[in-house]
């Protein structure tokens, strides 16, 4: 344990003398003593409390505690032990610093692209050659550049870089305020956390991060665990360990057998008392999220060789194994340790799509830069006959930087840097409005993930239901009541009875309270099943306050707490005359069982044998259950004075019961949800329930919601009946059985945390359809975090969830429904169609823009649109375009399709049809003008015009049209799936009116006062009535392109397909992997060898260091073995096509300053 407390060092960066210090503060622990304390369990840890400092009050004495009364509220003490101690917060991550933000917006592909074309489009405007133009050299006018052009030559590269640092700038401050909002919620949620505990011998409740060591605290049945504590007294203290275990069972504490409770566990049942030994980063759950990353970034901070040592630590102290074998936990766990930042689907399909584009642009601005370059040699060296002169060299030269130029605006015109933009605007407009819609989004692309959803698994408590429990139905002295009984109609025997059966019988937290506003419904607080019990008193007019002032907890003679396994809570009373009286609730099939007796109508006993029993389940128990409806059953016992029982045998106490009643509750749905499950059929998603109650109640609700419908074909299964599909002889989990299972699977009842990952898991591993399922998850609990971590999209309850639950989600519900379910399913795949709309409307004007550019380069020599121009267009044209088809509000029409799928590419065939349509207009249009329309508007001729001649007309009205096309065919762009109606919808959408009414006025400007800097000369009105003749023509053409069916173009060929299969399953695959030649192989072999041997060299360092560091020569054999693993990876290559996979990842984490796939 020694290795323990020295591996804790690397944790905390806390100044160094004060852990060291013998006894810090003057109290009798340090801090590492108690960490390595609280390492241990069961009798281990009990033995070393006994060794150490003799027994649990020892430890109190040593805090300077005392057991009973608590800490004294005194500042400075609760201040001085937070000091030594820690606080009882785990720190956040460091939230990323805007610049970092911004750093990481400008490794966009795209953008890299454009920063280049800019910089060196900014550097070759500053450079002008020496020397005037001799006569020698040949006055050679391929389309030079006229003053104005000259001048404005540094404007093209600046607009460039500003239309750059603006995407950076936008998406840099969506993250940031994202992240902002996202902490805001989480403070909320932290400090809306309290806890008792006992100071100055009063019960406080205190918020969680004000718990200090040495504080006492009152646990009860229900609560998380917020601080590592050891037991002082505890009455049937049962605890949920699976969130640090994986353990199922609960685990039995006391003072005198286990006394060790742990942070972030639950208790299940009882309650008792706990000293507080560890807070913060320093109790067990604060040391798994220090492992994850989440305390302080000391990765970032150290070097590659310490963070090896993490990674060995990790292992080391990761605080207990889960049951599922260590094999497999660790390779999670490796996954989980390096953050691999795992693409979303759509961020998969627009690179590959931006990585073609900027492709088939560099060989436009090629060719364009090839022929310009031949033309000008051809021409002036062999028609002419001219020779190389020295002198010329540098006007030959400024002639090429010219060509060069022509080719980068081709390839800036190519790219669509609107791209970025678009996504990051149209993601960030739809997180704002989901926060309105009660989705509060984690992570971005869970937004879009959402659309692709095609299976969710929905708890049902509080998300189908409203979690709001009341008893409805009721058996009570021989009669069944449909409704609540008025309390004349019974004897006052039984009404007795049962108000003091379900006063006393429950727990003394659970109250009802009146409501908080006027009309509002009585508030529930405490065990909601409970809350619906004690709702039943208040109706038959009787009140539970005065009963359990008559009897107070501390009276109660003995409890046997609820838990899942008995079903059922019971409590003993002692009676005046010195017998007992026991009380007991809970599902009524367990306590049926255990009845002999009933009472009747006059409330005397009457037998109750198995042959009642079983006419009672089908008459009363089963309609109840087929109604949706919980049944329990309330009894009583009495002991008479002289035959005490053994209270240790619980089988024995509660057996013999009398029933006094058997209740129905009801847990109703929300009237919204069969509306929204309906919706979410229809749009090809599949709900399926998972939930803990019984199978009866469970079809029964499933029915109400509409997820199983009469005569379809579907499966209801229990957990254990789902368990014993699945698995073979062995027990193990077989895909092909799960494979058989879960398509019609609908409901699974009575199941557990594991049963609900398995089911998530299952689905996502599936290999059964053409497509791999996208899955959703709900969960509330603590136990459903793997389960949501697994899922493609996690939503948590912000109301009813733990903490746990919302750490691993990826969208927090704020108000627990299912309807805003299918709000962010309606978001997500609104993102998807923005996105497309902008790609449509964006590749028609690059298509246009570059053949115009490319055509009229190799005819003219010069290009019909001016480079400002064409920045005019690409700048505007795409930022506005972005804003505008971005922020499109989505509407119920999205549901009514099948969702996309991972491998629909983003260019559908019909976009394609679109795009390819609408660039055969515009291009016919413009080369008509610019061969012929000087003719028909009756114009000088705007080609071949000499040097610094005036812009002239016949180039403005080229421009002007295209500006106006392109106007037009953005309203065409508003709908990519072949509607006939672009105007639907258009006024719901006041960004998209006001840019495109702002873009009219803006271009109105620059043709008529735009002048030299524009290259524009002032229209008269009929040329620009044409201009907009031709515009709106788009409109027209585009109704004649939705004539043409899609079908009929077998040769349309889709684009931006997302990830291949093969891509997809291999983890290690780096992002760039498609785009490695064999020659990059040959290198790479190289690399490989030579990281090989620094590996090994690294690794014998790494053996050494660790003997030194630590006395323990094990620990150092099982950090080695871990940081070897690490370097399987590496080391193992082999094979050739290893060889390609790993090289990938190396030369990605070679361009990675932070190296995190490299060991």
């Amino acid at each position: 344990m020694g290795d323990m407390a020295n591996s804790s060092i690397e944790f905390h960066p806390k100044p160094q003398q004060q852990r060291e210090a013998p006894h810090a503060g003057g109290f009798g622990c340090t801090l590492a003593e108690l960490r390595s304390l609280m390492e241990l369990r069961g009798a281990e840890a009990l033995q070393k409390v006994q060794e150490t400092y003799g027994d649990v009050s020892g430890l109190c004495r040593r805090l300077k505690t005392s057991p009973t009364e608590g800490l004294a509220d005194n500042a400075n003490d609760l201040e001085k032990r937070r000091q030594i101690y820690g606080q009882n917060f785990i720190p956040p991550k460091q939230p990323k610093t805007f610049m970092q933000l911004v750093w990481e917006a400008l490794q966009d592909v795209t953008l890299i692209i454009l920063e280049v074309a800019a910089i060196v489009s900014l550097g070759l405007s500053f450079y002008a050659p020496p020397g005037e133009e001799s006569e020698a050299c040949g006055n050679v006018s391929a389309g030079a550049e006229d003053e104005g052009e000259a001048e404005a030559g540094w404007i093209e590269g600046a607009a460039i870089l500003l239309s750059v640092i603006c995407v950076v700038l936008v998406t840099a401050f969506n993250d940031w305020s994202k992240e902002k909002q996202f902490r805001g919620l989480q403070s909320r949620i932290e400090q809306e956390q309290k806890f008792t505990v006992i100071r100055n011998g009063q019960l406080l409740q205190v918020p969680v991060a004000t718990l200090v060591v040495g504080d006492i605290a009152q646990v009860k049945y229900g609560d998380l665990l917020p601080a590592d504590g050891v037991l002082i007294q505890g009455n049937d203290l049962k605890i949920d360990e699976s969130s640090l275990t994986g353990e199922s069972d609960h685990v039995r504490k006391s003072a005198d057998k286990d006394p060790m409770l742990l942070s972030g566990t639950h208790v299940m049942e009882g309650s008792g008392r706990m000293v507080v030994t560890a807070v913060g980063v320093n109790s067990q759950t604060g040391i798994i999220f220090t492992l994850l990353g989440a305390g302080g970034e000391e990765e970032e901070k150290k070097d590659k060789k310490a963070k090896k040592q993490d990674g060995a630590v990790a292992m080391e102290m990761q605080p207990l194994k889960s049951a599922e074998g260590g094999e497999m936990e660790e390779r999670e766990k490796k996954k989980a340790s390096v953050p691999k930042k795992e693409k979303s689907v759509l961020q998969g399909k627009l690179t590959k799509l931006a990585v073609q584009i900027g492709k088939a642009g560099l060989v436009m601005s090629a060719i364009t830069v090839i022929i310009l370059v031949l033309y000008f040699v051809i021409e002036n060296f062999v028609v002419e006959g001219r020779v190389w002169l020295a002198e010329c060299t540098p006007v030959y030269v400024q002639y090429f930087v010219k060509f060069f130029i022509i080719g980068v605006t081709v390839l800036v015109v190519a790219v669509p840097e609107g791209l970025p933009l678009a996504v990051t605007i149209s993601l960030a407009y739809s997180v704002k409005k989901m926060m309105k819609d009660n989705n509060l989004v984690r992570h971005l692309d869970a937004c879009e993930t959402m659309g692709n959803a095609t299976a969710i698994c929905s708890d049902k408590t509080g998300t189908l239901t409203t979690n709001r429990m009341t008893v409805v139905q009721s058996y009570l002295g021989d009669t069944h009541y449909k409704e609540i009984p008025a309390p004349s109609a019974l004897t006052p025997k039984i009404l007795d009875l049962l108000v003091h059966a379900i006063s006393i019988n429950s727990a003394y937290t659970t109250k009802i309270l009146p409501p908080e506003k006027e009309g509002a419904l009585p508030r529930q607080v405490g065990n909601k099943t409970e809350c619906a019990l004690l709702g039943f008193v208040l109706d038959l007019k009787r009140d539970f306050q005065p009963v359990r002032e008559q009897i107070p907890e501390d009276k109660l003679y003995k409890v046997y707490t609820f838990n899942s396994v008995r079903k059922s809570m019971s409590t003993v009373i002692r009676m005046p005359d010195g017998g007992f009286r026991l009380f007991s609730k809970g599902a009524s099939e367990i306590l049926l069982k255990k009845c002999t007796n009933i009472l009747n109508s006059n409330g005397e006993l009457r037998n109750f044998r198995p042959r009642d029993r079983d006419d009672m389940v089908k008459k009363i128990i089963e309609p109840m259950a087929c109604d949706g409806l919980r049944t329990i059953c309330i009894a009583y016992r009495d002991f008479s004075a002289s035959q005490e029982p053994d209270w240790e045998n619980e089988n024995e106490v509660v057996g013999d019961l009398t029933c006094i009643a058997v209740v129905g509750i009801e847990d109703p749905v929300r009237p919204e949800v069969p509306e929204a499950i309906r919706k979410c059929q229809r749009a090809g998603i599949t709900v399926r329930m998972v939930t803990g109650d019984n199978i009866n109640t469970a079809r029964a609700i499933a029915a109400k919601c509409g997820i199983i419908q009469p005569g379809e074909d579907f499966l209801c299964l229990e957990g254990k009946e789902f368990n014993r599909r699945i698995r073979n002889e062995k027990g193990e989990i077989e895909q092909d059985r799960l494979d058989k299972v879960w398509p019609k699977l609908r409901v699974l009842a009575r199941s557990s945390p594991t049963d609900k990952h398995t089911l998530v898991k299952g689905i996502i591993d599936s290999t059964t359809g053409e497509q791999r399922q996208v899955v959703a998850v709900t969960g509330d609990g603590t136990n459903d975090g793997p389960a949501l971590k697994k899922a493609d999209v996690g939503f948590a309850m912000g109301i009813a969830g733990t903490d746990v639950a919302k750490e691993a989600s990826d969208i927090i519900l704020t108000d627990d429904n299912f309807t805003s379910i299918v709000k962010a399913v309606m978001w997500g795949r609104n993102v998807y169609d923005s996105i497309s709309k902008f790609l449509q409307f964006q590749l028609t004007v690059n298509v246009v823009a570059v053949i115009v550019a490319f055509t009229g380069a190799c005819i003219t020599q010069d290009s019909p649109l001016k480079a400002v121009q064409m920045l005019w267009v690409n700048l505007i044209m795409d930022t506005f375009a972005s804003l505008a088809l971005a922020t499109e509000p989505p509407t119920e029409s999205l549901l009514l399709r099948k969702p996309y799928g991972r491998d629909k590419p983003l260019i559908s065939r019909t976009m394609m049809k679109n795009i390819l349509g609408h660039a055969v207009y515009q291009l016919t249009i413009i080369f008509t003008l610019l061969f012929v329309g000087e003719l028909f508007f009756d114009i000088d001729c705007g080609r071949n015009a000499p040097l610094h001649s005036p812009p002239s007309e016949h180039y403005t009205i080229i421009f002007n049209t295209f500006v106006m096309m392109q106007l037009f065919n953005e309203i065409n762009a508003r709908k990519i799936h072949g509607e006939r109606n672009v105007f639907h919808g258009i006024f719901g959408n006041p960004i998209f009116c006001s840019i495109v009414l702002g873009t009219f006025a803006i271009q109105i400007v620059i043709v008529q006062f735009g002048g030299k800097p524009f290259s524009c000369s002032p229209l008269s009105t009929e040329q620009w009535l044409w201009c907009l003749f031709v515009g709106v023509g788009e409109l027209v053409w585009g109704q004649v392109i939705a004539t043409i069916p899609t079908s009929q173009l077998k040769c349309l060929k889709e684009a931006g397909h997302g990830p291949g299969k093969d891509e997809m399953t291999d983890e290690e695959l780096a992002e760039g992997e498609e785009e490695i030649d064999h020659a990059e192989r040959e290198l790479r072999r190289g690399q490989i060898l030579w990281f090989r041997g620094l590996n090994r060299i690294q690794t014998q360092m790494e053996v050494v260091s660790t003997f030194k560091r630590s006395g323990s020569f094990q620990g150092a054999v099982r950090r080695r073995s871990s940081v070897l693993s690490q370097l399987h990876d590496v080391t193992n290559l082999s094979t050739p096509t290893h060889v390609i996979l790993s090289a990938a990842n190396l030369t990605s984490a070679a361009g990675n300053p932070s190296g995190e796939s490299i060991p």
